[in-house]
């Protein structure tokens, strides 16, 4: 029941699309648009369907002006509010963002299988998919100091305010005082931050997301 409700709600976000044709990416979209690609069995005869899910990054989802749209064999077929949930055959798109990027851009069929869209070779995602294809053990280095510095990100922030917290009379009262093991300077808290969000978009370029570490420091 609750999957029927929310997917009712999807469709009134969606909108027909006005058949206006797909831009080809450019060099200097890459800091705030996403192009995904989807391939689906057109008919009987071995032909193909091409869907392409095109977004910009950096929209506040909570807005009413925040979209996604769809193109349909290179042709704007469908525009929804996000999140997005576009009827395709066989499934949904689904489009989320966060607030580093994007945070899903999935192909769910109607079995529940989950796959990730094909991005553009040229959009920032395409670039660091094909920099895990051809250089699989940096992209992995890469992507554990993104996490690495999120979670450390995390314990900061969790410390400094149980130091805040503490640090109300009627909490201390209760539970006693608490000193934050570290107090880093304004320049490290700084530089921390700006590393966050470089981690942060990291992961989102490869379409990972952790409620608790990217929602976090999103």
């Amino acid at each position: 029941m609750f999957d029927e409700m929310r997917s009712r709600r999807a469709a009134r976000r969606i909108t027909p699309g006005d058949g206006r044709p797909l831009k080809r990416f450019r060099w200097w979209q890459l800091p705030y648009r996403s192009l995904f690609y989807l391939r689906l069995p057109d008919g009987d005869d071995g032909g193909q369907a091409v869907y392409a899910v095109d977004v910009k990054r950096g929209q506040d989802q909570t807005s009413a002006e925040a979209r996604a749209d769809l193109y349909l064999d290179g042709r704007h077929h469908a525009r929804s509010k996000l999140p997005a949930a576009f009827p395709v055959p066989g499934g949904t798109v689904e489009v989320r963002l966060s607030g580093f990027g994007l945070r899903r851009c999935h192909y769910v069929t109607a079995a529940g299988a989950e796959h990730l869209l094909v991005p553009d070779r040229a959009s920032a995602e395409g670039r660091r998919a094909h920099l895990d294809r051809a250089h699989p053990a940096l992209s992995r280095g890469i992507g554990t100091v993104s996490l690495t510095v999120l979670v450390v990100a995390l314990v900061v922030l969790v410390a400094q305010l149980a130091e805040q917290v503490a640090g109300v009379p009627a909490v201390a009262e209760r539970v006693g005082s608490f000193d934050a093991p570290v107090h880093p300077p304004a320049w490290c808290n700084a530089v921390l931050t700006l590393a966050t969000l470089v981690a942060g978009t990291e992961r989102a370029l490869r379409l990972r997301y952790s409620r608790l570490l990217d929602g976090t420091a999103g």
